[in-house]
This record gives structure tokens, C-alpha cells and sequence, in this order.
């Protein structure tokens, strides 16, 4: 029986842009970074949760060069099949960092019939939604 999701995967296209963008303009802090030799294994969590975020880049050696420019090409476009969402005590402050950090802000907050939420993008087109998820 599953018990618990503890790592999601997103494609970035550029690691040390991601780690800038998820630790400075979202707060997020970093779980791992490690080389294994064809790839670095860089990872993000929200501070003090066990789930991890690794911040993937098309490539070797889960990918070949075409099957990988091919990932770039979707992820650049937003359709990269990845996605975050996020959640927050205070949409409008986490609002106001977002925008003030210079984010891509693609929805602004709106009433949903789960709560208030928001969306932005990553540097690399993934969207993003953070709100105040109601249970």
C-alpha cells in the first residue's frame, strides 16, 4: 500500500536559474544538490515538509540528445507536462513577493470554490498555482 508522495519531478531548462527562482522568488530551500556524474541531482522543499521537488534537466541519462530538445522545446512553450501548486496562510503576501520578485504572473488571485489562489510561471514556462487551499 502507498503511503506518502515524497519526490515530484519538473523540467527546467537551466538548474542554477531554477535554484535562484525557487529559493529566491518562492522561498523554497534546498534538499539535495549532488553530481552524479551525468546529471545533478538538485532538489527543493518548502521548509520544514519531507517533500521534494527535483528540478530536473532534459538530458542524459534518462533522455537522448533528440528526445531531449524536445523536451526543452515543449517546456519553453509551458506545455512540459509539469506543474506545481503550492500552498500559503496569506495569498496576498505571497502575491505581492511573487510580483515584486519580477514573476511571470499568468492568473491574478482569484476566488475558487477551493479558496484563493494565483498563477505564475517558472523562468521556464511550468506553471504554477499557490493559494489558500480550503480542506
Amino acid at each position: 500500500m502507498l503511503t506518502s508522495n515524497n519526490i515530484s519531478s519538473i523540467f527546467v531548462l537551466d538548474q542554477d536559474e531554477a535554484l535562484r527562482f525557487y529559493t529566491e522568488v518562492l522561498g523554497l530551500e534546498v534538499a539535495q544538490d549532488m553530481d552524479f556524474g551525468p546529471m545533478r541531482w538538485l532538489t527543493v522543499r518548502v521548509p520544514g515538509d519531507d517533500k521534494i521537488i527535483l528540478l530536473e534537466k532534459p538530458g542524459a541519462p534518462a533522455h537522448d540528445e533528440a528526445t531531449a530538445e524536445q523536451i526543452r522545446n515543449l517546456v519553453s512553450k509551458g506545455a512540459g507536462g509539469g506543474w506545481l501548486a503550492f500552498t500559503t496562510d496569506d495569498v496576498d503576501a505571497a502575491y505581492a513577493r511573487v510580483v515584486a520578485a519580477g514573476a511571470e504572473v499568468m492568473q491574478e488571485i482569484v476566488e475558487q470554490p477551493y479558496g484563493r489562489d494565483f498563477g505564475i510561471r517558472d523562468p521556464f514556462g511550468n506553471p504554477i498555482r499557490i493559494g489558500d487551499v480550503k480542506g
